[in-house]
């Protein structure tokens, strides 16, 4: 059936794209990202690097590229349109980041070491530094499109925005606390501690994450 086709492709796409992003960060870490080529990853991955451009069109992307988008945007929908912004938004960040943070730090094959590796590769490497403000701006626009729906009116935006982009300066700031703790403390409670200095001890309620 069609879609048991395209499900299928699918699947496999994004476990060539996690194969992929797997080698590339491991090799980063391990030669330098400016010491290690495209060529290299896909050697590396045994894919050609015309497979590798596909799913990442840019270098840059083999660390930055990411399900954070799409997690934060889910979790703001599932929230009560009622609270407060910081709140909504503060609450699916949290969230997301108890999800692309969970196993040991020590295992190579966790999700919590694979998250902590591309930080440290992002805060050490200027290029990665400088594209980094690309995925901010793509998170906080999907953050706005989550609270404010299709046709939002000026002003409901203009607050979206504010509220998006205090709550991302916050998780920022845990972010790289957690890298430079080379991931020994929680992410999601450093980014609640985090969100809490800036906007009281309340700011995201009570925890929804088990």
């Amino acid at each position: 059936m069609p879609d048991q086709h395209s499900t299928l492709r699918a699947r496999r796409r994004a476990e060539t794209q996690r194969t992929v992003q797997a080698h590339a960060v491991r090799l980063f870490t391990e030669r330098g990202f400016d010491a290690t080529t495209v060529a290299d990853v896909a050697d590396a991955a045994g894919v050609s690097p015309m497979t590798v451009y596909r799913h990442f069109p840019t270098k840059e992307d083999l660390v930055l590229a990411d399900a954070n988008v799409g997690l934060v945007a889910d979790g703001i929908a599932a929230t009560p349109a009622n609270l407060p912004l910081t709140h909504r938004i503060g609450s699916a960040l949290v969230d997301s980041a108890a999800q692309l943070s969970s196993g040991d730090v020590h295992d190579p094959g966790s999700n919590r070491r694979f998250l902590l590796a591309r930080l440290q590769l992002m805060i050490a490497t200027p290029a990665l530094r400088a594209r980094h403000l690309d995925n901010h701006y793509a998170l906080q626009q999907s953050i706005v499109g989550a609270l404010t729906g299709e046709s939002p009116d000026p002003d409901t935006v203009f607050r979206a925005q504010a509220a998006a982009g205090a709550c991302l300066a916050a998780m920022h700031t845990a972010l790289v606390r957690w890298a430079e703790d080379d991931g020994r403390t929680d992410l999601p409670d450093l980014i609640a501690q985090a969100l809490a200095a800036a906007f009281g001890d309340d700011a995201i309620g009570s925890p929804t994450r088990g």
